[in-house]
């Protein structure tokens, strides 16, 4: 469990990005991926994450969904 957000768990953030509503690529190399998906606890969470592996991902960011993230996925006008 990550020291600076006790309050997501690593099972958290593994159902959010498991069950992302959007998501999409940023203009990075290699490829991150911004997305928003809802936790076991049916918060709303975003979350960054690099394709590591085939079919393997490292999420490096996951917090409570901003305003910023939902307006990059256009989930907020």
């Amino acid at each position: 469990m990550p020291a600076k957000r006790p309050e997501i768990s690593d099972e958290d953030v593994i159902t959010a990005f498991e069950t992302a509503l959007s998501s999409r690529g940023r203009n990075t190399d290699p490829i991150q991926w911004v997305g928003v998906g809802i936790d076991g606890q049916g918060r709303l969470l975003e979350f960054v994450a690099v394709e590591d592996e085939p079919d393997g991902w490292l999420v490096f960011h996951a917090m409570i969904a901003t305003t910023k993230v939902l307006n990059e996925l256009g989930l907020r006008r």
